[in-house]
Order: C-alpha cells, then sequence, then structure tokens
C-alpha cells in the first residue's frame, strides 16, 4: 500500500507521528510536505495530493491541516477525489465502507495524535461494500462532477 501524504504548518506537529506509525507498519508514503511549521498555504498541498491519488501513483492519501476543514475542502476540488474530513472511528470507518473515500482529513487541533492513528488505522484497513446503494450514490456523485466540466 502507498500513501500521499501532505499537510499545511497548522498539520506539521502532527505529521511525524503519522508517519512514523505507517512506517512501523510498513506501508510507502509519499511526502508531498510541508516541511516546517512555517506558514504555509493549504491548497498547494491537497493538490499534490489528490493528484498521486487520481493518477493511481497512491492508493490512498493523508492530509492534515489546523481544523481539517480547508485541505478537504480543496481536495475535493481534483476529480475523482473523495476526500472525508474526519474527527471519529466511526466516520473513518463508515467512509471507507459507504463512500469509498480515498482521501482522509484530519484537524491537528481537534484530534489527538493517539485517536488520529486510530483514525487512520480504520481508514485503511476497511474496505468499500461495494452494495449497490453505496456505489449508486457515488456515481451520481461522480456525474454530478462531471456535469461541472
Amino acid at each position: 500500500m502507498k500513501i500521499a501524504f501532505g499537510c499545511d504548518h497548522g498539520g506539521f506537529s502532527l505529521k511525524a507521528d503519522i508517519l512514523s506509525h505507517l512506517e512501523k507498519r510498513g506501508v510507502e508514503v509519499v511526502d508531498c510536505g510541508t516541511t516546517s511549521e512555517q506558514p504555509a498555504d493549504y491548497a498547494p498541498f491537497a493538490k499534490a495530493v489528490a493528484l498521486k491519488v487520481q493518477s493511481g501513483e497512491a492508493d490512498f492519501g493523508v492530509l492534515i491541516c489546523g481544523t481539517g476543514i480547508g485541505i478537504s475542502i480543496a481536495a475535493n476540488k481534483i476529480s475523482g477525489i473523495r476526500c472525508a474530513h474526519v474527527h471519529d472511528t466511526f466516520s473513518a470507518h463508515a467512509t471507507r465502507e459507504h463512500n469509498d473515500a480515498n482521501i482522509v482529513a484530519l484537524g491537528s487541533r481537534v484530534v489527538g495524535p493517539g485517536l488520529a492513528l486510530d483514525i487512520i488505522d480504520i481508514f485503511l484497513a476497511t474496505d468499500f461494500s461495494n452494495e449497490e446503494r453505496h456505489q449508486r450514490r457515488i456515481d451520481q456523485i461522480t456525474q454530478l462532477e462531471q456535469e461541472r466540466l
């Protein structure tokens, strides 16, 4: 499994914990930045991660900013991306099982390190259900994306 990872300065404090955790699990990580706590806008990092997931270069993505909100909005502007802003384990499971989300976004000022690692583990371990009702809804989202183009 290969994960594309990105954060702005607000997510940098959580970055080392998550990258170390994924490495211990044997997960390959493509680090798309940022590399410090110096102020950095989140959109370029969201785009870099989303493009790696969109192209298939990465299986999933993890994004972090202060709240998780802005970076998830930015990632969802990329066609084919279903980025879920998650702050609990139930949502981490449900968004993979029901929405086939391919990127998870966290807020470092909302979620502590322990919960963040649990969310990521659950997100990566949960498969899409392939139930007709869920696939139908994903197809409707894809249709909205195509209409917008």
